[in-house]
Protein backbone atom coordinates (compact mmCIF):
# COMPACT_ATOMS: atom_id res chain seq x y z
CA UNK A 1 0.00 0.00 0.00
CA UNK A 2 1.02 3.59 -0.80
CA UNK A 3 1.84 5.48 2.93
CA UNK A 4 -0.20 8.94 1.95
CA UNK A 5 -0.02 11.42 4.13
CA UNK A 6 -3.89 12.14 5.54
CA UNK A 7 -5.57 14.45 3.46
CA UNK A 8 -7.83 17.12 4.89
CA UNK A 9 -11.26 18.54 3.41
CA UNK A 10 -10.85 22.30 3.41
CA UNK A 11 -13.08 25.12 2.85
CA UNK A 12 -12.30 24.71 -0.66
CA UNK A 13 -13.31 21.57 -0.95
CA UNK A 14 -16.38 22.03 0.87
CA UNK A 15 -17.45 24.32 -1.97
CA UNK A 16 -16.57 21.66 -4.38
CA UNK A 17 -18.94 19.51 -2.50
CA UNK A 18 -21.83 22.11 -2.53
CA UNK A 19 -21.53 22.30 -6.17
CA UNK A 20 -22.13 18.47 -6.25
CA UNK A 21 -24.25 18.27 -3.99
CA UNK A 22 -26.68 21.26 -6.14
CA UNK A 23 -26.35 18.54 -9.06
CA UNK A 24 -27.80 16.60 -6.95
CA UNK A 25 -25.45 14.34 -5.91
CA UNK A 26 -25.44 13.18 -1.58
CA UNK A 27 -23.48 15.05 0.63
CA UNK A 28 -21.70 11.61 2.06
CA UNK A 29 -21.02 10.37 -1.53
CA UNK A 30 -20.21 14.00 -2.75
CA UNK A 31 -17.61 13.86 0.19
CA UNK A 32 -16.19 10.78 0.05
CA UNK A 33 -15.32 10.53 -3.65
CA UNK A 34 -13.20 14.52 -3.24
CA UNK A 35 -11.57 12.64 -0.42
CA UNK A 36 -10.49 10.13 -2.29
CA UNK A 37 -10.02 12.09 -5.55
CA UNK A 38 -7.04 13.47 -3.35
CA UNK A 39 -5.71 10.15 -2.59
CA UNK A 40 -3.77 7.72 -3.95
CA UNK A 41 -5.15 5.02 -1.87
CA UNK A 42 -7.20 5.40 1.44
CA UNK A 43 -9.14 3.22 3.91
CA UNK A 44 -12.75 4.12 4.71
CA UNK A 45 -11.39 5.13 8.58
CA UNK A 46 -9.94 7.78 7.14
CA UNK A 47 -12.71 9.43 4.94
CA UNK A 48 -14.47 9.14 8.32
CA UNK A 49 -11.85 11.19 9.76
CA UNK A 50 -10.69 13.41 7.42
CA UNK A 51 -13.95 13.88 5.85
CA UNK A 52 -16.01 14.54 8.77
CA UNK A 53 -18.73 11.80 8.08
CA UNK A 54 -19.99 8.80 10.49
CA UNK A 55 -19.14 4.91 9.39
CA UNK A 56 -22.65 4.15 7.88
CA UNK A 57 -22.20 7.04 5.89
CA UNK A 58 -18.77 5.98 4.39
CA UNK A 59 -20.15 2.81 3.86
CA UNK A 60 -23.41 3.66 1.77
CA UNK A 61 -20.96 5.93 -0.19
CA UNK A 62 -18.54 3.57 -1.12
CA UNK A 63 -21.07 0.98 -2.15
CA UNK A 64 -22.71 3.43 -4.48
CA UNK A 65 -19.68 4.79 -5.59
CA UNK A 66 -18.85 1.24 -6.43
CA UNK A 67 -21.85 -0.10 -8.16
CA UNK A 68 -21.45 2.87 -10.49
CA UNK A 69 -18.07 1.33 -10.91
CA UNK A 70 -16.23 4.85 -10.04
CA UNK A 71 -13.55 3.46 -7.22
CA UNK A 72 -11.50 0.23 -7.11
CA UNK A 73 -11.74 -1.96 -3.54
CA UNK A 74 -8.77 -4.48 -2.80
CA UNK A 75 -8.24 -5.92 0.09
CA UNK A 76 -4.51 -5.89 1.77
CA UNK A 77 -4.09 -9.00 4.19
CA UNK A 78 -2.78 -8.16 7.92
CA UNK A 79 -0.33 -10.63 9.31
CA UNK A 80 -1.89 -13.27 10.95
CA UNK A 81 -5.76 -13.53 11.87
CA UNK A 82 -8.34 -10.97 11.17
CA UNK A 83 -10.38 -9.25 8.14
CA UNK A 84 -8.61 -8.02 5.83
CA UNK A 85 -8.46 -4.17 5.36
CA UNK A 86 -9.87 -2.13 2.76
CA UNK A 87 -8.01 -0.01 0.41
CA UNK A 88 -9.83 2.39 -2.01
CA UNK A 89 -8.64 4.20 -5.25
CA UNK A 90 -10.66 6.47 -8.03
CA UNK A 91 -11.02 3.76 -10.73
CA UNK A 92 -11.02 6.89 -13.59
CA UNK A 93 -10.07 10.27 -13.79
CA UNK A 94 -12.33 12.70 -11.36
CA UNK A 95 -12.83 14.89 -14.38
CA UNK A 96 -14.59 11.90 -16.31
CA UNK A 97 -16.48 11.10 -13.20
CA UNK A 98 -18.05 14.80 -12.95
CA UNK A 99 -18.75 14.21 -16.64
CA UNK A 100 -20.61 11.03 -16.37
CA UNK A 101 -22.66 12.17 -13.50
CA UNK A 102 -23.24 15.87 -15.37
CA UNK A 103 -24.92 13.63 -17.99
CA UNK A 104 -26.56 11.70 -15.69
CA UNK A 105 -28.54 14.71 -14.58
CA UNK A 106 -29.02 16.02 -18.20
CA UNK A 107 -30.35 12.96 -19.22
CA UNK A 108 -32.75 13.05 -16.02
CA UNK A 109 -33.66 16.34 -16.85
CA UNK A 110 -34.76 15.68 -20.28
CA UNK A 111 -36.87 12.59 -19.44
CA UNK A 112 -38.40 13.91 -16.79
CA UNK A 113 -41.99 15.26 -17.07
CA UNK A 114 -41.94 18.93 -15.73
CA UNK A 115 -44.23 19.46 -12.60
CA UNK A 116 -46.59 21.49 -15.06
CA UNK A 117 -47.11 18.09 -16.96
CA UNK A 118 -47.93 16.00 -14.41
CA UNK A 119 -50.59 18.59 -13.05
CA UNK A 120 -52.37 18.70 -16.86
CA UNK A 121 -52.44 14.84 -16.37
CA UNK A 122 -54.30 14.97 -13.28
CA UNK A 123 -56.69 17.48 -14.36
CA UNK A 124 -60.10 16.47 -15.75
CA UNK A 125 -61.00 16.43 -19.60
CA UNK A 126 -63.54 18.22 -20.63
CA UNK A 127 -65.69 16.78 -23.02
Amino acid sequence: MVKNKPYKLNSQDEKVVKIFTGLGMPRNIAKTLLYISNCDECRSAEIEHQANLRQPEVSVAMQELQDRGWIKKRDLRKKGKGRPVHIYSLAHPIDEIVRTFEQEKICLLYTSPSPRDRTRSRMPSSA
